[in-house]
């Protein structure tokens, strides 16, 4: 049962956190309905099974089975995540690549990963924690162009800038075009 309480926990307090950025930055209804699909069972039981409160249930079950079939359902359901905008090129060659990112979703990418680093990091938590977890995988990310400058940029910001200035421009300057 403590996994139970542990997992509802920490994604009720993830969801609380990208709900407090995206209000700050005028996302509102991306607020409220962020990440919704983890109460689903194909996502919550798969949380409970695999919770550890340090890192995400998704990367413990991507260890034991080799792929996690909570994230290949959660990445379908939720536009802020880049693996959403992945699609089969036009040309025909059959091959993957992203598709440029809206901004609305981008911003609400960038809120989800501020809050997924202090929800795992806690009291360690600072504002290049979003950039150093990005650097982790950006070599393996599959992103357009556009989209990845926008995010490089923004996390940046954020580390060399802080939170207030990074949030401003995003709610000014991002989502204002």
């Amino acid at each position: 049962m403590n996994k139970f309480w542990g997992h509802l926990t920490t994604v009720c307090h993830h969801r609380r956190l990208v709900r407090k950025y995206c209000f700050k930055v005028g996302l509102y209804w991306q607020g409220l309905t962020h990440d919704l699909s983890k109460f689903s069972p194909a996502e919550f039981c798969v949380g409970v099974r695999y919770f550890k409160g340090t890192y995400s249930p998704n990367d413990a079950e991507r260890r034991d089975k080799g792929y996690s079939g909570a994230w290949l359902h959660h990445k379908g359901r939720n536009r802020h995540h880049y693996e959403y905008w992945l699609d089969y090129t036009p040309d025909g060659d059959h091959h993957v690549d992203g598709v440029r990112m809206p901004e609305k979703y981008v911003a609400e990418m960038i809120c989800d990963r501020i809050a997924a680093s202090r929800t795992y990091n806690k009291e360690a938590y600072t504002d290049s924690c979003p950039w150093e977890y990005y650097e982790r995988g950006k070599n393996r990310a599959i992103l357009h162009p556009e989209t990845r400058a926008l995010l490089e940029k923004i996390l940046l910001m954020l580390k060399e800038e802080g939170e207030e200035k990074t949030l401003r421009f995003v709610r000014e300057e991002v989502l204002k075009k």
